[in-house]
């Protein structure tokens, strides 16, 4: 069963007990900072929120909506359609794994994409609970992809200079830092997520440039709620009609 949800003008069509997308998908897509991209893909895209987001905002650009799993792939159709955005975004049911070995798939050129995004699995098979539920287990464990699978991947398809932006977990990050540079990705931006100011961080995330030169910018923190529970003004701007 599906519902139909509304968010910052995108309408999405989401499993009720599957998968749903979280907050952790319009951090993602607020963290994108590019003055123009042509050409975005948007890898285990889950229900399309983020690319769909981008689609909007870079309303001259062609996005890729790349997901794994069947039903999920099957819901970023519909929500292609129903955001009316056929001619722009097209939805893939392709293995990202494959991707990065050098399977090559029409419109996922090599050399060829300004911006790359995702919310990948970020939990280790062995850790943490994992969900009893499919679509949410595959979407947060590294069952069907790993982090050198994307990575690998983006360098692929990215032009020299693109742009990869996802988020991950802070206790992770020697890990992504090691893996972006053996694949020839260099880290340009990085924003720790708290869930409130004196908390520590629970996420983090990352802007990878393709073969470009060290140097990584640590902004500000990102808090999501004062200490009321209520969200703060820069959380409660990501809500807004963009």
């Amino acid at each position: 069963m599906l519902t139909l949800d509304s968010i910052c003008g995108i309408k999405i069509y989401q499993n009720k007990k599957g998968y749903r997308f979280s907050v952790d998908s319009l951090l993602v897509f607020s963290f994108v900072k590019l003055s123009h991209a042509k050409k975005i893909a948007d890898l285990g895209a889950g229900s399309g929120i983020i690319g769909l987001l981008l689609a909007r905002k870079y309303q001259d650009s062609r996005v890729y909506l790349v997901e794994l799993q069947k039903g999920l792939y099957e819901n970023c159709k519909k929500n292609i359609e129903v955001n009316g955005l056929t001619e722009r975004v097209t939805a893939l049911n392709e293995d990202i794994r494959l991707i990065a070995k050098g399977k090559v798939i029409q419109g996922l050129e090599e050399n060829s994409f300004d911006l790359i995004v995702s919310n990948p699995p970020f939990r280790k098979v062995k850790t943490g609970k994992i969900s009893p539920e499919g679509e949410r287990a595959l979407a947060r464990h590294e069952i069907l992809m790993e982090l050198k699978d994307l990575l690998k991947a983006s360098y692929r398809l990215l032009k020299i200079g693109g742009r990869l932006c996802f988020i991950y977990l802070p206790e992770r990050l020697v890990e992504v830092f090691i893996n972006l540079r053996n694949t020839g990705l260099e880290p340009k931006r990085i924003r720790f997520i708290h869930s409130k100011l004196n908390e520590e961080a629970r996420m983090v995330l990352i802007e990878a440039a393709k073969e470009r030169k060290p140097g990584v910018i640590i902004e500000q923190p990102f808090i999501i709620y004062n200490e009321d529970g209520t969200y703060t003004a820069e959380m409660a701007s990501i809500y807004e009609d963009q």
